[in-house]
Order: C-alpha cells, then structure tokens, then sequence
C-alpha cells in the first residue's frame, strides 16, 4: 500500500480499507451471534418481486432490519404481517452495502396463541368489511347432486366416514382431490383444490362436480391453522360450485366457515347435509303416487257422473236421425229415374256433335295435310343441298391456302426470328454484367483508397491506448499510449510520453496534433 505523501513521521496507527473493516465487524458479529431466536413484534413488511421478505421485528425501544430469504418464505406456515408477534428464530450479519447489520430469518411463528388469534381477528374484520360474508351471496345448496367433490386428505377417516354417510344415504359419484389438511402445503394445496374443481368443464371427459365439501377433522388452532389463511377464504368465496365448509368439530371455527356457502359442525353432517335419504325419498314418491291416483280416480268418477247427468237432458239419437233418414230415402227413390233421363240428354247430344264428322270430309282434310307436308320437305332438301354446296366451297378455298411448303417457309421465319431475339438478350446481359463487373471494382478501389492501412501507406500513423484508438491530446494526456501502428507493424513503448509537444515530422501527423 503506497504511503501518502502528507503522512506525519512517527505515527504507527495501522492504516484499513472499508472493506477490511466491514468483513471483520461480519466476522465478529456472525461469530458471536451464528444463530438466535427473537420475539418481537413485526413492523414493517415488504414483499419484494425477487419474492425475498424485509421486515423489522421491533420491541419499544429498538428496531432490527431482518429478511427472508425467497425459498425459506415460500416454506413458511404463517406469513408475518405488521403488528404480529413473533418468535423469529436465524442468525445475524451484516450489510455492507448500507453499513448496517440485521438478522436473516430461517423461521418466524406466532408468539402463542393469542397472536394467532389476533391475527385471525384482524383477518376476519378484513373480509367481513368486503362483504364476504353476506348471507345474500350464499348459493343454495343443490337437492341431489349427480357428482360431490371431496377436498381432504385421502388417508384419515374424514374420507370414509363421508363416503359411508353417502353410501347410506343415497349413494352418489364422488371425487376426492387429496391434500395435505395441515402444515406448510395445507393452503396453498387446498387452494388448488377449490380452483381445480371450479376450472373443470360441465360435460367433459373429468365431470364437473355439483358440489364441495372441503372437510377436515378436529385439532389444535395451529393444526387448522391452513383454513384460515386468507388465500383460501377468497378461494372458497370465488367458488362458483356450491361449498360446504366441514373444519374440525363445532366448536373449531376458521374463516373457510364464514366464507362457505354452508357449514356443517362435523364431515359426517356435511354429508347428510349434501343428500337426503333414499329410503325417505322412495316413501315420499309412494305417498305421492297413492295421493295422485286416489285424486284421479275421484276426478273421473266426477266426470263420469257429470257426463251421465248431461247425457238425460239430451234427445234420443232415433229421433236425432229420424228426419234425415226420411229424407235420404225419398232422394234414393228419385234417383233412377234421374239417371234415366240424364243418360238419354248425353246420348242425344252425341249424336249432335259426331253429325258433321262424315268419313269424306276427314279423308280430304289428310289428303290436304299430306300435299302441305310434302312440298314443305322438297323445299327444305334443296335449301339443304345448296347450303352444302356454299361450304363445301368454302372450305376448298381454305384449304388451298393451307400447303405444306407455305407453312414451312413460315416456320422457318418464325425460328430465325426466336435465334435472333436469343442472341441480342444473351449480348444485352454479357454487357450489363461487364458493366457492373467494372462498377463493383471501381468501388472496391475506393474502398481500399479509404481505409486506414492506405492512409498508413502514405506516412501516417495509428496511437493505441489501453482503450482503443487515441485521437486527441486529451486522451493521450489522461491515458498513456501503449503502441504505434506503422505501415509494416505496431512498436510498443516502453515508457510514458514525454510532457513536451514532440516536433511534427515532415509527412506525418503529429500524436498530440488538435
């Protein structure tokens, strides 16, 4: 380390960078601190998008940075939140970046249960002020679901007891979603659940359930601890399917109870809550049934009685008919003598029309028709003929100018034609290519004129710095140069620039030149 040239003689303080003093201050305290547990109370909490947690646990006299890093808070029972009291248990370090030390959290927990609770309080107030749980926004609950979906774990006897309810019931389709009903995994896992059941299309190849019964057995507050966070009330009150909420026994309440559109005390209730009993349902419809055939039977003995009431003031059917059988009689008797006399009518009138129809005057009317026909076919052929005779003509015409040699001479030109047309494109492309050959060199000459090897060629020459190319006297002043590139070659220098301006040698242009 260089001396400064101001230090005072006789001083033997040892001289530290910041960085020096910042890693044993880190060294000291994660030394002597390597792992605690604290119990405070958060203060502020922030999410960052990194997904890392910053908050400060503080007490009334003090404040301690602290974070979580994005793994561990992912792993956390209970997100912290501000006002919370906690048991954080990690170790301390320091922040270099900012010359501050603080605590990085491996575990936070509710301190008791009176935070839980707290918390859970100030849960509830939140969602209640949302109107989440307004009765007006319950659904009712289907009377026979064709498919119930279960969200619960699939080892415990929640599930068999419910599926023997049903079963004794009125058996039913059943879907179980298993998930994990207590620990880390509990919510967001139960989350899913809620969210898979209402993503499934109605009529698809995985039936769409008609309800939900998310049920767990009893336990502690923190065994049930999963249903209250909030990301599972806002599951259950999203829900588009009916929910049933069965946490715990009655006397165990979480916010899924509050939110759901019904609650059952136990899982077995919410089973008998979800289908009535077949038994009960079969008697009904018999009860039913014999209700509807003792009232249909009253009802036709009613009309037939009302029937034969009106039937007495009605006529006698004879003397209904009576008239209009005497009158059909005396039209039937009428009737020979009037086809008789209608018959007689037609053949006189037959003989009217056939009268003028004699065997002569049909004879002479063919012969009249035949003689028209005729001289009309004479005319026709001769017409036909010398249309015949005009294109038969015609075409002889045609096809004398039709001769073999005529078309070939014509052929012949035609391809002269083709070779000379083929021969003038081939010396029009060779000319343009030759034109563009000449045009790209003369480019490519000017594009070697340009560039800087010919600009060396004629006596100049290029300063490299440790950045690049050094084209002022400031960048020469501020970064010595390092070589010069010549015609044939780069020379590296040995040493720094001399202060004074060198002299321009005749050619060429001076390093320091503005």
């Amino acid at each position: 380390m260089d001396l400064l040239e101001d230090d005072a003689p006789g001083r033997n303080e040892p001289e530290y960078s910041v960085s020096e003093i910042s890693g044993a201050i880190k060294r000291m305290i994660e030394g002597e601190f390597s792992r605690v547990r604290v119990k405070a109370e958060c203060g502020r909490v922030m999410v960052a998008r990194s997904g890392h947690v910053y908050l400060d646990l503080k007490d009334d006299r003090a404040v301690l940075s602290s974070v979580i890093w994005k793994g561990q808070a992912a792993r956390l029972a209970v997100q912290p939140e501000e006002g919370m009291e906690v048991i954080a248990t990690g170790k301390l370090t320091t922040f270099p970046g900012q010359s501050r030390y603080q605590m990085v959290i491996e575990d936070i927990r509710p301190a008791g249960v009176g935070a839980l609770m707290a918390m859970l309080e100030k849960r509830k107030a939140q969602l209640q002020a949302e109107g989440l749980f307004a009765p007006e926004r319950k659904r009712p609950l289907p009377y026979l679901p064709e498919v119930i979906g279960v969200v619960t774990s699939p080892q415990g006897a929640v599930i068999r007891d419910i599926l023997h309810r049903l079963r004794d019931r009125f058996p039913r389709k059943v879907l179980i979603w298993p998930v994990a009903v207590q620990g880390e995994a509990c919510a967001p896992q139960v989350t899913a659940a809620i969210e898979g059941f209402n993503a499934l299309s109605p009529g698809g190849a995985l039936p769409r359930p008609d309800l939900i019964i998310v049920a767990r057995g009893g336990g502690s507050i923190e065994d049930l601890w999963g249903f209250n966070e909030e990301k599972v009330a806002r599951a259950a009150a999203a829900s588009e399917i009916p929910l049933i909420s069965a946490v715990g026994h009655e006397t165990d309440t979480t916010l899924i109870d509050y939110v759901s559109d019904r609650r059952a005390p136990t899982p077995t209730a919410a089973a008998e809550m979800a289908v009535p009993v077949r038994m009960d349902l079969l008697s009904t419809v018999d009860s039913y049934d014999a209700r509807m055939t003792r009232v249909l039977s009253q009802h036709v003995q009613r009309r037939q009685e009302r029937l034969r009431d009106l039937a007495r003031a009605l006529p006698r059917l004879d003397e209904i008919t009576a008239r209009a059988t005497q009158q059909l009689d005396a039209v039937a008797a009428r009737l020979p003598a009037a086809l008789t006399r209608a018959t007689q009518a037609k053949n006189i009138q037959l003989e009217r029309t056939a009268a003028p129809l004699r065997a002569t005057l049909l004879r002479t009317k063919i012969d009249t028709a035949r003689t028209r026909t005729q001289r009309s076919s004479e005319l026709l052929s001769r017409a036909l003929t010398a249309r015949t005779d005009r294109e038969r003509a015609r075409l002889n015409q045609v096809s004398q100018g039709l001769r073999p040699a005529q078309l070939s001479r014509d052929l012949d030109q035609a391809r002269d034609r083709l070779q000379r047309t083929r021969t003038n494109l081939a010396n029009a492309a060779t000319r343009q290519m030759s034109t563009w050959q000449e045009s790209l060199k003369r480019l490519d000459r000017m594009r070697e004129t340009l560039g800087y090897k010919e600009t060396l060629a004629r006596g100049y020459a290029v300063v490299w710095g440790a950045d690049g190319v050094i084209t002022t006297q400031t960048s020469a002043k501020s970064t010595p140069p390092k070589e010069i590139e010549f015609k044939d070659g780069k020379f590296a220098l040995s040493g720094a620039p001399s202060k004074s301006k060198p002299s321009k040698p005749t050619g060429q242009s001076s390093l320091f030149d503005d």
